[in-house]
């Protein structure tokens, strides 16, 4: 039994999320709160599996409470989160805080949104449950000690693209490969899945702490060395060849995987466009988003990483691709940059 206390500052939320949640014969909700203060002392008593949290909590108890949960009781958070802009800000600091996931709260329609998510909102509750809190992270984050590799030597290489995709704990775990992977690298393709509003925010973020520039990918953008192209959140992001080289083309279509951006989307177009001249990188996240893809990948020549499952807060899509035997190496999250690195320099 999965025991779950929700927090939440609307008393209709928390009654709307209960008798959700209760649907489902594994999950027990022990609790609800309605401010941070509440919420600890409810922690401290009941020890909860796993913490559905309302953004807007953050917004005016401040992410303090959060560093203090992951420091003194670390378990499991789910972000509810706006899909506003503030609400992406403030959501991409608590995944950085140590919280492993975020879904959409509703703001108007309450009843009829959550019932309409009530499917995903149970299985991510459940994924929750099983993550592999990995409270270094947040330090990491809040000290700054995840390095770029300044002395790297010079590439000299015939790869043209870097591939990664990742979901739930990916925004993390994509900012330290990111952030060690210096200015010469080749250009990098990224598929998270994230709500709409919140890829903007992300690849600034990312772009503030990595040597390569980051940025949202946009349709015929040419990908070039030294920098990193983020699938906007809610479309798929493909490869096109462009006479020698190569550009991002933002596809509208639907779902595959039931995500969008979907890691099988870019993985299969880089494998059919790329080639041997690409790297695959599938980073944490649950389901087998990108497992499949990947060997193609690998069927086409390109060196393909995987996380491993010590590293991963979900070890569902790197470990579905170690599984299948679509994986030329599986490595600790940390390490992830200097194998890239090294399979680029040492190509061909």
């Amino acid at each position: 039994m999965i025991r779950v206390l929700i927090v939440d500052g609307s008393a209709l939320v928390r009654k709307r999320m209960k008798t959700l949640l209760a649907t489902d014969s594994d999950i027990e909700v022990v609790a609800t709160a309605m401010n941070g203060a509440i919420a600890q002392r409810k922690v401290e008593r009941l020890q909860p599996d796993v913490i559905t949290l309302d953004v807007n909590i953050l917004e005016s108890d401040g992410i303090g409470f959060l560093h203090s949960l992951m420091r003194h009781h670390p378990l499991p958070v789910v972000m509810m989160s706006n899909l506003a802009q503030s609400g992406a800000q403030i959501t991409l600091d608590a995944l950085a805080a140590g919280a492993v996931d975020c879904i959409s709260r509703p703001e108007i329609e309450i009843s009829q949104e959550l019932a309409v998510n009530a499917g995903d909102i149970i299985d991510r509750v459940k994924i929750a449950a099983k993550a592999n809190l990995q409270p270094s992270q947040a330090v990491l984050s809040a000290t700054g000690s995840s390095q770029t590799v300044d002395s790297a030597p010079a590439i000299d290489s015939e790869v043209a693209i870097i591939a990664i995709g990742a979901s739930t704990g990916g925004t993390e775990a994509i900012k330290d490969v990111i952030c060690r992977l210096p200015a010469d690298t080749p250009g990098i393709l990224i598929s998270q899945h994230i709500p709409g509003s919140f890829s903007k925010a992300f690849a600034e973020r990312l772009n503030q702490s990595a040597t390569i520039s980051v940025c949202e990918a946009r349709d015929g953008q040419p990908i070039l060395p030294g920098h990193a192209y983020l699938a906007p959140g809610g479309r798929h992001l493909r490869v096109k060849r462009n006479g020698k080289g190569f550009r991002c083309l933002i596809d509208d279509g639907p779902q595959v995987n039931r995500h969008k951006p979907s890691v099988d989307v870019l993985f299969k177009s880089v494998a059919e466009t790329v080639g041997a001249r690409a790297v695959g990188v599938l980073l944490t996240g649950m389901g087998d988003d990108g497992s499949e893809s990947l060997g193609l990948m690998k069927a086409a020549g390109a060196f393909t990483i995987a996380q491993d499952e010590a590293s991963s807060v979900v070890w569902g899509m790197p470990g579905e691709a170690v599984k299948r035997g679509h994986v030329s190496q599986v490595v600790p999250l940390r390490q992830i940059a200097d194998k890239i690195l090294h399979s680029v320099s040492h190509h061909g």
